[in-house]
């Protein structure tokens, strides 16, 4: 079932230069010729360089690579293969560059993945006589002179990768992120996880995104952010239900300890027309426990300019500051929203942790709500630490 929205998409049944086919003027697109991948092969990507070839995933399609000598290109000017993951549909071109094409010579090939990838696939080509390179995200690598970031992106596979051409804004995605579709995570054979995945996606969503080049579907040129916001959606779907409102599904999350799922939920019910009215306080909250006090600040603030009196903004404003270090003007909000409502016990603990905070500790264990919860975490480290000690 596709969960999103319909989109431009450019797709092609010959290896085709990005640039023609976007209409990109991107020295990255220039250069990569793009094949559309069928029925059990991915994308492939081929980065034609001034001194050598390099492919991001080669697929798994034997006419590819007649496609490509057709094109003049012989399989020993490729030199270096990167694989966003170690699924066959991916990896298993590589082998058609050595079967088949003997009339050209032995290719030398590098061979970069992630470290935890298959080690059937790594062995196969080490006796091909192919150098693997093992990275786990954080490095950059050069294929055919252009430098590209190496994420991790596990979720889909724990190998997964994606590679970041930082100057144009550009993501080969893998299976991370798919245009039209959400790779289900392969739980049985790869290591597949919903939480690698939102994890994933969390890093993603805090690059500049334009492009995304997939490993399957058709590229999706300047709606980058626009595809992982979508793919971040379907994956927050399969958690909360396709027909859940938002502000419930980020109730839900939140309970389930998906904070910044959550906030991405909020954010979509405050731009609806008539958002629920709890959802910017409760946005106020999520960002102070992720530890965003000056956002968290600013909307408890905003509240309080139409609602003075407002108890629960007084809170979220007072524990926004107590993270900030303001202790005196935490401990001014608290203690208004105290007055207001003397029945909340978390407002309590609170204006004891500023009062504890800003050197005035008798004051602070004076009030029970405080003193309680202080003399528990005392008992549980102290149970901790005795668990701990060895035994004489």
């Amino acid at each position: 079932m596709n969960e999103f929205s319909d989109f431009e998409l450019h797709t092609q049944e010959d290896w085709t230069p990005l640039g023609e086919l976007t209409g990109i003027r991107e020295p990255l697109f220039e250069a990569t010729l793009f094949l559309f991948g069928y029925d059990f092969s991915s994308n492939i990507y081929l980065l034609c360089g001034p001194e050598e070839y390099a492919i991001i995933d080669p697929g798994n399609d034997y006419p590819a690579y007649m496609q490509m000598v057709q094109r003049g290109i012989k399989p020993t000017d490729i030199k270096k293969i990167a694989v966003t993951h170690g699924h066959h549909d991916h990896v298993m071109g590589a082998v058609e560059l050595f079967r088949g094409h003997r009339g050209f010579g032995t290719p030398e090939l590098e061979i970069i993945m992630h470290e935890a990838g298959p080690l059937e696939f790594k062995e196969m080509m080490q006796n091909l006589g192919c150098r693997i390179t093992e990275v786990k995200g954080g490095e950059t690598i050069i294929l055919a002179g252009f430098e590209l970031e190496v994420i991790h992106t596990p979720g889909h596979t724990i190998d997964g990768l994606c590679f970041y051409h930082a100057p144009s804004r550009t993501l080969f995605s893998g299976d991370t992120v798919l245009p039209t579709i959400l790779a289900e995570p392969d739980t049985k054979a790869a290591g597949g996880s919903m939480a690698h995945y939102f994890y994933s996606l969390r890093i993603l969503r805090q690059r500049q995104i334009d492009h995304i080049l997939p490993g399957h579907g058709g590229v999706a040129p300047r709606i980058g952010r626009f595809v992982v916001d979508e793919t971040y959606d379907a994956l927050i779907k399969r958690v909360v239900g396709l027909e859940t409102p938002f502000f419930e599904g980020a109730t839900q999350l939140a309970q389930q300890g998906l904070l910044e799922e959550a906030l991405f939920y909020l954010d979509r019910e405050l731009a609806q027309e008539t958002p629920q009215p709890r959802a910017l306080e409760m946005k106020g909250f999520l960002l102070n426990d992720l530890g965003r006090g000056q956002e968290a600040l600013d909307i408890f603030d905003r509240i309080l300019r139409q609602e003075p009196d407002h108890a629960q903004a007084l809170l979220g404003k007072g524990v926004a500051l107590l993270g900030l270090g303001r202790y005196e003007d935490s401990l001014t909000a608290l203690n208004r929203a105290a007055a207001l409502r003397p029945d909340l016990k978390e407002v309590q603990v609170y204006q004891g942790m500023a009062l504890y905070l800003s050197g005035r500790e008798a004051e602070a264990l004076d009030l029970p709500a405080f003193g309680e919860e202080f003399t528990r975490r005392l008992k549980d480290e102290l149970a901790r630490l005795a668990q701990s000690r060895p035994s004489p």
